[in-house]
């Protein structure tokens, strides 16, 4: 209990299970189309893609950037989305960068239910990566503690967009 004020643990499980599960077809059709029942935590988005934080997040500033559209494989993409996915994955890489000062990156898509893809629509995943981030706990529980709510990250990422706003 005395951790309960410093550590934020997404419940996923019960995501996982269903039982927090909006009901929408497809989750982040509804983040685009702004669904009541869907967490809204857009940080940013053109004519083509959207950028948003991961409600349930490996580490602090883990984003996801997809296609507006709804698409399930990374070759349904047009070139254009091809191309600014890419440009707009570098930018924010050098915002989170200013925010979090991270090590390294994972980067990367998972395509289908068989890589892993818990969600059909393509997105890609933007991780930031922290030295020695495990921790005792991760190791002995087998969980990953969040050191940062994402609505606080969010409220960073606002900022940072205010003083660095995104063009493509």
């Amino acid at each position: 209990m005395a951790f309960k004020k410093n550590l934020f643990i997404p419940n996923k499980l019960e995501y996982v299970r269903g039982g927090k599960r909006p009901n929408v077809h497809c989750i982040l059709c509804g983040i685009t189309q702004n669904h009541p029942e869907v967490e809204n935590l857009i940080i940013w988005k053109n004519d083509l893609l959207m950028v948003s934080l991961n409600l349930y997040p490996y580490n602090p500033g883990h984003l996801l950037l997809f296609p507006l559209r709804h698409i399930v494989d990374l070759r349904e993409m047009t070139e254009e989305e091809a191309m600014q996915i890419f440009k707009v994955n570098k930018k924010f890489m050098d915002i989170i960068d200013r925010i979090y000062s991270p090590r390294g990156y994972n980067i990367g898509f998972n395509i289908n239910d068989a890589s892993g893809a818990s969600i059909d629509h393509l997105h890609q995943h933007l991780v930031p990566r922290y030295h020695k981030e495990l921790g005792f706990v991760d190791i002995i529980s087998g969980s990953k503690i969040m050191v940062e709510d994402p609505k606080e990250t969010l409220k960073k990422f606002e900022t940072a967009l205010k003083k660095h706003p995104i063009e493509v």
